[in-house]
């Protein structure tokens, strides 16, 4: 079969990285765009500069990485901040994530691979991918998940999530819908078997 590309999206806190595990133990190959963000950051990158450029020094840790908790304490609390955020990074992701593709096709086509994407649809790239997999729970559980994760307070939490697109909305727009609300143990069923759904039709 040809490579298959799955978007795999989601709200904060909904469980991506449990799906996206769950996708690689079953043989699909993955590529993390949030892992993508943070190397792009490294010093003396070019979204670093950028990033410098536009936010300050004030952003930094003594050993000139980017402390990630003051940045997000900034954009979370502007969009117009977040905005810019987005903008600053969101092509040397491409770049780096259109490259990790074609890696992928060129030495094993014919596996599939997921490849995760926190704003996939605020950044308009449902085109890139064969199908989109939505990560769902509904809002409470998201707020919980998110203040046990990170350590923050409900208003900074709330914050977060309303800085993404609704996560009802997504789910709208989803070619599988996977519910998280539950345990571990429904949550692997649902993507094993829309998994096996995608090798049976090839």
């Amino acid at each position: 079969m040809q490579v298959k590309v799955i978007g795999l999206t989601g709200g904060i806190a909904s469980g991506k990285s449990i799906v996206s595990k769950t996708l690689q133990s079953l043989g699909a190959a993955a590529i993390n765009t949030d892992e993508i963000g943070h190397s792009i950051m490294e010093p003396h990158k070019p979204a670093w500069h950028d990033l410098i450029a536009y936010f300050g020094q004030e952003i930094l840790n003594d050993d000139l990485t980017v402390n990630r908790q003051k940045l997000g304490a900034i954009v979370f609390n502007s969009p117009e901040k977040l905005d810019k955020l987005n903008r600053i990074t969101h092509p040397h992701i491409m770049d780096a994530m259109r490259h990790a593709l074609q890696m992928i096709k060129s030495t094993t086509p014919d596996r599939v691979v997921v490849v995760e994407v926190p704003l996939l649809y605020e950044t308009h790239m449902e085109k890139l991918f064969d199908e989109i997999w939505v990560i769902w729970v509904d809002n409470d559980t998201q707020i919980e998940r998110l203040i046990v994760r990170d350590g923050i307070s409900r208003e900074d939490a709330v914050k977060r999530i309303e800085s993404q697109m609704p996560l009802d909305e997504k789910a709208r727009r989803a070619d599988v819908l996977v519910d998280n609300r539950h345990n571990i143990e429904e949550t692997i069923a649902i993507v094993t078997r829309n998994f096996n759904n995608i090798l049976s039709r090839s």
